[in-house]
């Protein structure tokens, strides 16, 4: 992951005949001495395209350096074009992950056609609207999970009906102790079940009215302005290796100025963060301030919770690490690139960013639970959002090349 894109900078040489094509190599680079686990590598689909004329989504093998067949994913995610004609020229990008090892700056794949038939890759990463549970929109990769609230929780109850109401635009966490897909599950199994550890993990994250973990809102410099339930959502890509999907949220007002928000998520498979671009749009002010926060209160009830929070300007992130009594300890963490600062009000602690109406500001947002065996401790967990930190301000590069066999 990196602050800007995911791969910045592409080059691609192209064989004298493009018909004679048939592999296309991508090197991707870095200049970080650190291992760069779950590195997510996207090559444009018009260079693929470009090299493998005609390659089809379902007729394609990546492979590393050592011929190890990698699973990819094809998105559709800012297409280039229609495909009337059936040549796979309508596609957005090809995705694939790397585990790179520490010193290793350098490492090459093979893109090629294949005459068989390639299956879908088991999913690590995954998106959807949950309408059978008053509207909720979760989201997991292989080591953590989310969800937040749609209109349908903030409605008023009918007389009766027990229904629960709650407004807020807070993210949630679920904590996971497996590495397949949960969200399904645990809606499934319900509300009873899934607020214990059952063998999976489980729901034992505090919104509330909070910002959760990474819910957004306008500052003024004494008061947090924030918008309601999220109001639409799309899904731009579904797994196996990221998913992408926007929620939209209604106009808010924020100390007299009307502003509207759209998140637009990236989930990749293997990462404790996910990477979240807000766009506010507001009119008169030529900036505004944006916090994003973390719930001063996060742990479950009667934990009697111990929080370290850490404010890290050198890395411009937040941290916390929460001991709880019996359901173990957890760190929910906030790295903004663009901070310009902290504060906190009744409910949250806060990282400060100025943002201009329409320019988006990007932003990574996770936790992780020392039941799943992955961050164990406080230091442990500020080792990774270090390191995360790091990667996100020295991102991978790629150059691509195309030729024969």
């Amino acid at each position: 992951m990196q602050a800007k894109t995911l791969l910045c900078a592409a080059s691609v040489l192209l064989c004298a005949n493009a018909g004679a094509c048939d592999r296309l190599t991508v090197t991707a680079r870095h200049d970080l001495d650190a291992a760069r686990p779950s590195e997510t590598i996207a090559v444009p689909w018009k260079d693929v395209n470009a090299a493998l004329p005609g390659a089809l989504i379902q007729h394609l093998v990546v492979k590393d350096a050592a011929g190890h067949v990698l699973p990819y994913q094809v998105t559709n995610v800012a297409p280039q074009a229609k495909d009337p004609d059936g040549v796979g020229i309508a596609y957005g990008e090809l995705l694939f992950q790397h585990d790179f090892a520490p010193g290793e700056k350098t490492a090459t794949f093979v893109v090629e056609k294949s005459d068989a038939l390639t299956p879908p890759f088991a999913p690590k990463a995954f998106a959807r609207y949950v309408p059978e549970r008053l509207d909720d929109f979760a989201w997991e990769n292989d080591v953590i999970g989310h969800r937040t609230y749609g209109p349908a929780l903030a409605a008023p109850a009918p007389a009766g009906s027990g229904k629960e109401v709650l407004e807020t635009s807070g993210l949630d966490i679920w904590f996971k102790r497996v590495d397949y897909p949960i969200v399904d599950r645990w809606y499934n199994k319900g509300h009873d079940h899934y607020h214990k550890d059952e063998g999976e993990g489980m729901d034992m994250y505090n919104v509330g009215h909070s910002r959760g973990a990474g819910g957004t809102g306008v500052w003024d410099g004494a008061r947090l302005y924030t918008s309601g339930n999220y109001a639409g959502w799309k899904v731009l890509a579904n797994g196996p290796v990221r998913a992408v999907f926007e929620l939209t949220y209604d106009a808010w007002d924020a100390a007299g100025v009307k502003v509207t928000e759209v998140k637009r998520f990236t989930v990749d498979a293997g990462h404790q963060l996910d990477r979240i671009d807000s766009t506010f749009t507001f009119a008169g002010p030529s900036a505004l301030t944006v916090a994003v926060g973390l719930n001063k209160t996060p742990a479950d009830k009667k934990q009697e919770a111990r929080i370290a929070l850490v404010r890290d300007g050198a890395d411009h992130a937040l941290l916390q690490w929460v001991e709880q009594a019996t359901n173990g300890a957890f760190g929910a963490a906030i790295i903004v690139p663009t901070a310009s600062g902290y504060a906190e009000d009744a409910l949250n602690d806060l990282v400060l960013a100025k943002v201009e109406s329409g320019k988006l500001l990007r932003y990574w947002v996770g936790a992780a639970w020392d039941r799943a065996g992955r961050i164990t401790s406080k230091s442990a967990w500020q080792a990774y959002v270090a390191a995360e930190a790091r990667r996100i301000a020295h991102p991978v590069q790629i150059t691509l090349a195309a030729g024969a066999n």
